[in-house]
């Protein structure tokens, strides 16, 4: 996140392009979803990739951050766009994000500064979603869309 504040220095709140990784947290067929405190509303778990991190290493953190638990990315659903993500202070982006299927290993889940609530919603009864790029992923997961996960190339410093 130091990279993304240090850029925001420099161009201030023009948009820029960012890369995300989450996953849907899937437990007895619900999917875990964070109610934000930045700006109140549900969305999926997950957030911007860092410098030399592989989106997989990325959603794997964000996850761990976010929610205390401990996951196993069992599948790539797919790379979605937000295409005009603007942020309450301002900050503008293109988001593109690669989303997963995720099972809890370990944990409960437990809210962090990022969360006002984690909550389980059935495929029936989700709440509204905020991103555009949330609302792909969540449409792709429904239709079944599963890949086997990406062999990422690792930074190898």
């Amino acid at each position: 996140m130091d990279y993304i504040h240090e850029l925001r220095k420099e161009i201030g709140h023009r948009k820029i392009i960012l890369n995300c990784a989450g996953a849907l947290i899937i437990r007895d067929g619900k999917i875990l979803f964070q109610r934000r405190t930045d700006n109140g509303q549900w969305g999926l778990i997950g957030g911007l990739v860092e410098m030399n991190e592989t989106y997989e290493e990325a959603a794997l953190r964000e996850i761990r951050e976010e929610t205390g638990l401990e996951v196993k990315l069992n599948s790539f659903l797919g790379i979605f766009h937000n295409h005009n993500m603007v942020w309450s202070n301002g900050d503008a982006a293109h988001v593109i994000s690669a989303m997963y299927t995720a099972e809890i290993v370990s944990g409960e889940p437990r809210i962090d500064e990022e969360s006002y609530e984690l909550s389980f919603f059935g495929a029936d009864e989700l709440p509204p979603l905020f991103a555009e790029d949330h609302i792909a992923a969540m449409e792709a997961w429904k239709r079944g869309v599963r890949y086997p996960l990406l062999q990422e190339n690792p930074c190898r410093e």
